[in-house]
């Protein structure tokens, strides 16, 4: 069965309201153009909230040679797919932004709860595959901005595009940046960023800014018809420090180095680790997102299974299939969300 060994899957690019995607088919090796699928939904279970799109498996993922989307396994087989869990609890992205998108926040687990009848939030963190030239990312609120301030703004975002802009914090970003989003942050990714994004099973945003490059948002857009002041109560006006996480080594040894890029010093709700491959052996003992960020290599296993990996593929490892799997390289960085 699909769930003994590792489940690939097929493309799954997503609409969204901005525009990119030029350098995720760099990232990935097809010839893709900036257009309004800056976004692959990564070993999905979740259906992204477009109002512009009305295909039910919009973000979803389908199983490769399957009849079956992700949820759907998930659903009908829980104890092979997912073990003793209840729940995958991640979505994992890559996104590409040609332009800034909105100023945004995310909901805690508590508001989820309260206004969209979810147990998830959406905590979010983001690790930088790779960069246009002066890419950059907006985190926190200047000293000083006051929700007042911020309301002003919203307002004069109708006609005046960088009204909301002028209130955050700017970070310029590179390659191997790991950036931590609390719920509630204000933020903006910036223009020019490949991100892989590990958050939340959610896609609850809300974005009170009118334009997203020529691109007008409606007010559902903006706040998931949420009244504004019930929507404000998703924006934390407090200090803020820089978002950047520092990586620590977990283990190194036998060609293998283990680091710890978001862990319990973060946040709960996910982990990410980056697996970097030297000559060494990995075997997969978690049930998780598997990503190849960079280099080349194999995948072994149970039964003489073989199968060639490389830079921006992606697998999700089924409880059925841990231990009996191994990835070998001579040179591979590989991400694990969990």
């Amino acid at each position: 069965m699909f769930y003994n060994k590792p489940i690939f899957f097929e493309q799954n690019r997503v609409f969204r309201v901005y525009k990119g995607g030029k350098l995720m088919g760099k990232f990935l090796g097809k010839d893709f153009c900036d257009d309004f699928y800056p976004e692959e939904w990564v070993a999905s279970a979740v259906r992204a909230l477009n109002e512009k799109v009305a295909d039910e498996h919009e973000g979803i993922s389908k199983i490769l040679d399957s009849d079956l989307y992700f949820n759907e396994a998930l659903e009908q087989y829980p104890t092979e797919m997912l073990g003793d869990k209840k729940n995958l609890s991640v979505l994992v992205k890559y996104l590409d932004s040609a332009i800034r998108l909105p100023v945004q926040a995310h909901p805690t687990k508590e508001f989820s709860k309260k206004h969209f009848n979810s147990p998830y939030g959406k905590e979010e963190c983001w690790y930088i595959l790779d960069t246009r030239e002066g890419a950059s990312v907006c985190f926190g609120f200047k000293d000083g901005v006051t929700q007042e301030d911020f309301k002003r703004a919203i307002n004069d975002s109708e006609t005046d595009k960088n009204a909301m802009e002028k209130l955050l914090k700017k970070y310029e970003v590179k390659k191997g940046d790991v950036v931590y989003i609390p719920a509630k942050t204000v933020h903006a990714i910036g223009y020019g960023c490949l991100i892989l994004e590990v958050q939340e099973p959610t896609d609850f945003t809300i974005q009170p800014e009118r334009w997203c490059g020529d691109y007008r948002l409606s007010d559902k857009e903006m706040y998931l018809n949420l009244d504004m002041d019930s929507a404000m109560e998703c924006f934390d006006f407090g200090e803020t420090k820089e978002p950047f996480v520092t990586p620590k080594i977990a283990s190194v040894g036998d060609g293998i180095k283990d680091e710890i890029l978001i862990g319990s010093e973060q946040t709960e709700s996910f982990k990410l680790n980056r697996i970097i491959l030297s000559g060494g052996e990995y075997r997969l003992s978690e049930t998780a997102v598997y990503i190849i960020a960079s280099g080349c290599g194999e995948i072994v296993g149970a039964d003489g299974y073989k199968r060639e990996v490389k830079q921006g593929d992606y697998f999700f490892l089924p409880a059925n299939a841990k231990e009996n799997f191994t990835v070998k390289g001579q040179n591979i960085e590989m991400l694990i969300c969990r």
